[in-house]
């Protein structure tokens, strides 16, 4: 094989924005699992912040409206990185109750109970965040690399702020 036919093989491998195609794939599906679990902890931000009742109304009704305003702007910077990486991002809802471990929550108005479970549902996108942020720097990808590293960062200054509110 001539040089020209060897770098025409490995340029073929790559994407539009350089990046190993079968590894870009495995990223965009990690990806989607991300956005499927943002998707459904966006949701649920959403009920509490409309449902919330009693003495702390006025306190977690804002917080929690800062919140889903954030993770709103979130699921559309992940939902493009996984466009940007040549692939659909997923859109229904049938997926995303499949792919997240993050489940619905019904009815909760309790101002400690949305609380704990805005903690948990942290904790478990940070978890898939890490192994996103690993993975993109084993590729060589600094753009998902980066935009992980701004979210664990953010997101792990809430898991302090929202474990402090819940301590007796």
């Amino acid at each position: 094989m001539n040089h020209q036919t060897t770098l025409e093989v490995k340029t073929s491998n790559l994407s539009q924005i350089g990046l190993e195609k079968n590894k870009s794939k495995q990223l965009a599906k990690k990806l989607n699992v991300l956005l499927a679990n943002y998707s459904i902890f966006y949701q649920n931000v959403r009920g509490y912040h409309w449902n919330l009742k009693g003495q702390k109304f006025f306190e977690l009704h804002i917080k929690f409206e800062e919140l889903y305003g954030k993770l709103y702007l979130k699921i559309d910077e992940i939902a493009e990185r996984v466009t940007t990486l040549g692939y659909s991002a997923n859109h229904n809802f049938s997926d995303y109750r499949t792919e997240s471990k993050i489940t619905e929550k019904n009815n909760v108005s309790d101002p400690l109970l949305a609380a704990k479970d805005i903690l948990s549902s942290l904790k478990t996108i940070i978890r898939l965040e890490r192994e996103i942020l690993s993975f993109s720097d084993e590729m060589g990808d600094e753009g998902t690399y980066n935009l992980m590293s701004d979210a664990i960062k953010n997101q792990e200054k809430l898991v302090w702020m929202y474990s402090a509110y819940l301590e007796d």
